[in-house]
């Protein structure tokens, strides 16, 4: 079977994890339930997607432990045998519909399609075929995923039936680790920048995936694998009713055009620590947490911080992933004359390029080690070939190197960080590191347990789907601290007042 030889032959850990859980989750169903007596739903998104590949392979395991064999027949010709119903809506996304259709082609899916709201539909179908469980790809995170496990007995009010949920525990990395690694079909929408899909009158592509090209037309998207922060899958889902995208006729898929919602003003940045005594624990990184400080404080969002080992190949590949995902990229340790000094070679590496010596940056260091620069401090000359510019400025003894959306910083200290800071804050002019307007922040103080604010949060989120939520406990025993941050001055304070309303009742809280 495809999927499962794919997995079994990655290098992926946590996907072979996640994806043996599943597995487990969609045998033991196939065990309680005869297959007349399960179905699962289908929508076109990325993770019903994952899920339907997953009950392909749970099937074709669970009937070779039975002791079947299929009957010879080649993954392309095994037929999909779980009924698979299809919520088709006048509001769904032409793409959606066309893959959905072509993938139960593609699978021998044989699809019930019903074309009235979920719940009527659902009533209808299982008192037509009585079903005992469906499969459904929802996922912690999801809003309809408060309180669910694995195996979850339908709501009050909903007919009765056992929501099987095999991925509920999958982040969006595992989701796209999965779809990359098994090579299989997915919307084309994802390629387009959209991370999340509902309805066109509610989903957008992702601003935080868009291409800054002021010289393009249309607005171009990386793809949606592509977002570092599984937690902002959702930045692309708009409020109803919002002008947000205007599409154009049918005929032509790539005519799309978004208006960014207000999260498209947020400038994304990662940072990159070179250092095996960091990650020996002989020393402490303060420069990173320093560094996400300063970037917040002007209104840039820190998607990733890592840390690489002092490793051309390993600096080469963090750079290489973090560029295409970034606007801008700081790293910094490993830049000198020693043999562990690699992170110009592996910056250049990233690029595909080669070092070659920059005269105008050995000036400066002659000017800087005088007679001292000689030998082996020639080689810190040497910068990535033709995409190299020297940032200047009068308080910067050397210039720093840019190379694209690569900064490397210099600093070893927290003090010449802030010097090396302030010169990029001056170079502003140039369009560097545009600020984009500081965050707002309200802070709620609570008594309550993290079980009774779970709920709250999660309808917060998706009331207001531009406010970023977060939780802290100083101590075990402290109160939990609560922090909602967004842009806009009127909707963090809404969102507060919401969010107090809902905690109001068993528990003290404090503004602070």
């Amino acid at each position: 079977m495809e999927i499962d030889r794919a997995i079994r032959d990655c290098d992926d850990r946590r996907l072979k994890t996640k994806y043996k859980n599943a597995i487990y989750v969609i045998q033991r169903a196939l065990a309680l339930y005869s297959i007349e007596e399960v179905a699962f739903s289908f929508n076109g998104g990325k993770d019903s997607t994952v899920l339907l590949h997953l009950l392909r392979a749970g099937y074709f395991l669970h009937q070779a432990e039975l002791g079947h064999s299929n009957g010879g027949l080649s993954d392309g010709e095994f037929t999909f045998p779980i009924r698979t119903i299809y919520f088709e809506t006048p509001s769904v996304f032409p793409e959606i519909n066309s893959f959905t259709y072509e993938t139960a082609a593609s699978y021998g899916v044989q699809l019930d399609i019903i074309r009235v709201d979920f719940k009527s539909g659902l009533e209808a179908l299982l008192k037509a075929k009585p079903t005992r469980a469906i499969f459904l790809g929802v996922r912690i995170g999801d809003p309809t995923a408060v309180g669910q496990e694995q195996f979850s007995p339908s709501s009050p009010g909903w007919p009765p039936f056992m929501r099987v949920n095999p991925i509920l525990d999958w982040s969006y990395r595992d989701v796209w680790a999965f779809l990359l690694t098994c090579k299989v079909q997915y919307c084309g929408l994802y390629d387009q920048g959209y991370t999340s899909i509902g309805s066109i009158n509610d989903t957008v592509p992702n601003a935080l995936l868009c291409i800054k090209d002021s010289a393009a037309e249309k607005q171009k998207f990386r793809p949606a694998y592509m977002l570092s922060d599984g937690r902002l899958e959702r930045a692309g889902r708009a409020r109803k009713l919002s002008s947000v995208v205007a599409r154009e006729p049918a005929a032509s898929n790539g005519g799309l055009k978004c208006v960014e919602p207000d999260r498209g003003s947020i400038h994304t940045a990662s940072i990159v620590a070179v250092g095996d005594e960091i990650l020996s624990g002989t020393i402490e990184d303060q420069l990173g947490p320093s560094l996400c400080r300063k970037l917040h404080s002007i209104g840039w969002l820190v998607s990733q911080i890592a840390t690489v080992r002092s490793e051309v190949d390993s600096v080469s590949e963090e750079v290489e992933r973090r560029k295409s995902m970034s606007d801008l990229v700081f790293i910094y340790g490993g830049v000198g004359p020693l043999h562990s000094d690699v992170t110009v070679g592996g910056v250049a590496k990233a690029f595909g390029v080669r070092l070659a010596p920059d005269e105008e940056y050995e000036e400066y260091l002659r000017n800087l080690f005088g007679d001292k620069c000689t030998g082996n401090r020639n080689e810190m000359a040497q910068l990535p070939e033709g995409i190299t510019e020297l940032l200047e400025h009068e308080k910067l003894p050397v210039p720093l190197i840019k190379c694209h959306n690569v900064i490397v910083l210099t600093a070893t200290n927290v003090d010449e960080l802030d010097q090396q800071w302030d010169a990029l804050i001056d170079l502003r002019s140039t369009n560097l590191l545009a600020s984009t307007g500081p965050f707002v922040s309200k802070h709620l103080s609570t008594s309550l347990s993290d079980l009774e604010v779970a709920q709250p949060l999660s309808k917060i989120s998706i009331e207001f789907p531009d406010i970023y939520t977060g939780c802290y406990r100083k101590s075990r025993a402290g109160p939990l601290i609560i922090t909602l941050e967004g842009k806009d001055q009127e909707t963090v304070e809404a969102a507060m007042e919401a969010l107090s309303k809902k905690l109001s009742c068993g528990a003290k809280q404090t503004s602070v």
